[in-house]
């Protein structure tokens, strides 16, 4: 007997709501990346490095990068271009890893490149996953082949009720004939 949290179940539930999960991981991870950027370029929620001051404009790679987080961050919230912006975003954040903050020691936690390593991998992880759930990407991809599915959609219907009036003719019980 299967109880309502038996394995099955909750692996079928879990796997149903996967495109929102990985819809909201996208977005906190975008809103977070948004905010880095924001706080170098603007000197807003603490400033570059905590420090309330501003990253100079045109700076290498301070500020070049920051305005990658900053725009890279809103597409990858909003999950339009999600997977080009997430794989440029992901380099730029192993470049700032290796260069920044690798030669301070081999480890994140020595190096204070944790926030580097973690956006780098997470931002990957968009690369192959995609947008997942409420996604500008999703939206205009449903638009853009909605006639092509559509027409797929009646072909199979076609195709389906072909099959059952086949079976029917043939006198198999159970086959129910379309109208």
């Amino acid at each position: 007997m299967s109880t309502p949290l038996s394995t099955p179940t909750l692996t079928v539930r879990l796997d149903r709501a996967r495109p929102y999960a990985l819809g909201l991981f996208r977005v906190v991870v975008g809103l977070l990346f948004l905010c880095h950027g924001a706080a170098s370029l603007f000197g807003v929620l603490g400033g570059a490095a905590g420090s309330g001051g501003t990253v100079p404009a045109g700076a290498w790679p301070g500020w070049y990068a920051a305005v990658i987080q900053l725009v890279g961050g809103a597409l990858v919230l909003l999950g339009l271009g999600t997977r080009a912006t997430a794989f440029l975003a992901s380099g730029s954040m192993a470049y700032a890893y290796f260069s920044v903050h690798q030669p301070m020691g081999l480890f994140p936690l020595e190096n204070g490149g944790e926030a580097s390593a973690l956006f780098c991998w997470a931002l990957l992880l968009l690369v192959f996953t995609g947008p997942g759930a409420l996604s500008l990407d999703a939206l205009f991809t449903s638009r853009r082949t909605g006639g092509a599915a559509r027409e797929l959609g009646k072909a199979e219907t076609r195709e389906a009720v072909e099959t059952r009036e086949d079976a029917g003719d043939r006198g198999e019980k159970g086959a129910p004939v379309a109208v």
